[in-house]
């Protein structure tokens, strides 16, 4: 008897209904059956509501255990806190998790990327404690702890074993932040000694910067801070053809949201011209989590032989191909 699964659906803002919407046309296609409770966010409920993370929003992820969400806007400098932020913290969804591999049919400079970048999701400079001193001047506290170290550290470890994967690599600044990022890598390398069979290594983040670009072949599992996570994901993502490819995960102990690394854009909101791929790799990851191997590898087959024909693309792959009809295109391979 087929499982039905519920999970909690959040459109998004922007081009996220319409990326969301060609993703579950798909999802249905390959046959899982998922009871969708739909759930809205962000600056559209922000009037209505009071708050652009309601509550309902929160209960509705911890009741069913699982999410998938579309892009939602965030101001930048102003305005209301990150949506994404407030939900890693709110559920504790510690591990960030985002697989950066080159795709057939998309241009990229590299033919063999293959690498995890796992990012601690809940400290450091990224969860936004700061603070105006006065008119001239800001902080920002960059707090790391010991316990989440360990706790993202094991996560990268268990992935790299149940994924067949051979190395972590641990990025820090811990030349210059050597309390913070020093305890980051002392939690760390106290973890590493549990898994003899997986190799590791260390590397400063800038350096890591300039390998990626060089060789990023040499690299398999990454484990980082918050900040540092946030950027080397989108510096990863340029190397496997941009934010429209990359799929993302946000994991905890008891709930997990799956979503795509690219935002809303706006300003193609409405036009039908967005790229579902990146979300539709997250939908994977997502059935994966649910131990729904073979529909995540068969849709992931049906999208690999999708770009490598090149017939259908959308605008940002050099094509015309509205979403619908790139989605469509997916299915029709299944």
């Amino acid at each position: 008897m087929t499982k039905t699964y519920t999970v909690t659906l959040i459109p998004g803002d922007g081009i996220g209904p319409e990326i969301t919407a060609a993703v579950i046309n798909v999802i249905r296609a390959a046959g899982v059956k998922i009871n969708w409770e739909e759930q809205s966010a962000g600056a559209s409920v922000l009037e209505k509501e009071g708050t652009v993370l309601p509550q309902r929003v929160l209960d509705s992820i911890s009741k069913n255990g699982v999410a998938l969400k579309g892009p939602i806007t965030t101001p930048i400098g102003k305005g209301f806190r990150s949506v994404n932020v407030a939900l890693r913290k709110e559920l504790d969804l510690y591990a960030c998790v985002r697989p950066a591999k080159t795709l057939p049919g998309i241009k990229s400079r590299y033919e063999q990327v293959d690498l995890v970048i796992v990012r601690e999701n809940t400290e450091d400079l990224y969860a936004g404690i700061e603070r105006k001193i006065d008119d001239d001047t800001a902080e920002s506290i960059k707090r790391i702890t010991r316990g989440a170290s360990e706790r993202i550290a094991r996560y990268a470890f268990e992935y790299a074993v149940k994924n067949s994967r051979h190395k972590v690599t641990a990025v820090s600044k811990a030349n210059i932040c050597k309390f913070s990022d020093g305890l980051f890598l002392e939690g760390v390398r106290t973890v590493a000694q549990e898994y003899p069979q997986i190799a590791y290594e260390e590397v400063l983040v800038d350096n890591l910067c300039m390998q990626l670009v060089i060789n990023p072949e040499i690299y398999d599992v990454l484990v980082l801070p918050n900040l540092y996570g946030d950027i080397v994901s989108d510096l990863a993502a340029g190397l496997t053809g941009g934010l429209g490819v990359a799929p993302g995960a946000n994991i905890g102990a008891h709930a997990a949201v799956f979503e795509a690394v690219h935002g809303s854009s706006p300003a193609l909101a409405g036009q039908h011209k967005a790229n579902p791929t990146a979300l539709l790799l997250s939908a994977c990851l997502m059935l994966r989590h649910l131990g729904e191997v073979a529909a995540a590898q068969k849709i992931e087959q049906a999208l690999e032989a999708v770009l490598k024909e090149g017939k259908v693309r959308t605008f940002d792959l050099g094509g015309c191909a509205a979403t619908e009809e790139f989605a469509q295109a997916v299915i029709a391979k299944l």
